[in-house]
């Protein structure tokens, strides 16, 4: 409300203002018929102007608004990915025992066109993302999810993050994985059926995982070349991938 006000006050003072100028312009000239003259070739622009100013400028601000969300958008993804994301999936992946296409696919180099990442999408999607995991393995991913906890919960509250559904998903799903190991003792006291469940909830967010990946290498690799190569060089896809520069 106190915003709606504020534009008010200024619109009324605005109006004011001009009110006062074409005054000041009649005392001083006595002109009236000029005036009116103006007013009438004004009020002919005036829709010429609400055109340029609310379909064109708009169209521009909204466009710099919107690469400035996709900006911060992709900086918390970024930190998602290096406190958590390239580790998870790197235990995930080592347990899917039909992996091999894709990490066949996923060994991107710095050569990638926009039509290898399309390639490479349609190959994900086709891959069913199911991988068998023990209580050991399960017992490792739930290390590392309790450790990392207070970073999803912000990750979570941040408000960047609600345009971006498929992101929004993907902790939602790595949230539910890691409240449903904290919620278990030690895991190599539960049932298979239940260790049947929970690789099921983990296979979920595997896939989510995986395809958000690959958004956010194709992300910097059209925007921060720097940060692509250290993303190359700790593919969590590639067994042969090395952090170490080699010529």
């Amino acid at each position: 409300m106190a915003r709606v006000g504020w534009k008010v006050a200024l619109g009324t003072g605005l109006v004011f203002i001009s009110i006062a100028v074409f005054g000041l312009h009649l005392l001083l000239f006595h002109d009236a018929h000029w005036l009116e003259k103006y007013l009438v070739f004004h009020l002919g622009f005036l829709p010429i102007e609400v055109i340029l100013v609310t379909l064109i400028l708009d169209h521009l601000i909204e466009m710099r608004e919107r690469r400035e969300r996709l900006e911060k958008m992709n900086m918390v993804i970024g930190l998602f990915f290096s406190e958590i994301g390239t580790s998870l999936l790197r235990m995930m992946v080592i347990e899917d025992r039909s992996a091999s296409e894709l990490r066949s696919c996923l060994r991107i180099t710095g050569q990638c066109k926009p039509d290898d990442f399309i390639r490479i999408r349609q190959t994900m999607k086709g891959h069913e993302f199911r991988a068998e995991f023990d209580a050991g393995e399960l017992s490792a991913i739930k290390e590392l999810l309790c450790s990392k906890r207070p970073t999803l919960v912000r990750l979570l509250e941040n408000p960047v993050l609600l345009e971006h559904e498929a992101f929004t998903s993907l902790l939602r799903a790595v949230f539910h994985l890691a409240e449903e190991l904290d919620y278990r003792g030690p895991l190599d006291q539960l049932p298979d059926s239940d260790i049947a469940h929970l690789s099921k909830d983990t296979s979920r967010a595997y896939e989510l995982l995986a395809l958000q990946w690959l958004d956010y290498i194709q992300y910097l690799e059209g925007h921060y070349p720097y940060l692509f190569s250290l993303a190359l060089r700790t593919n969590p896809f590639d067994e042969k991938a090395s952090v170490v520069v080699v010529d």
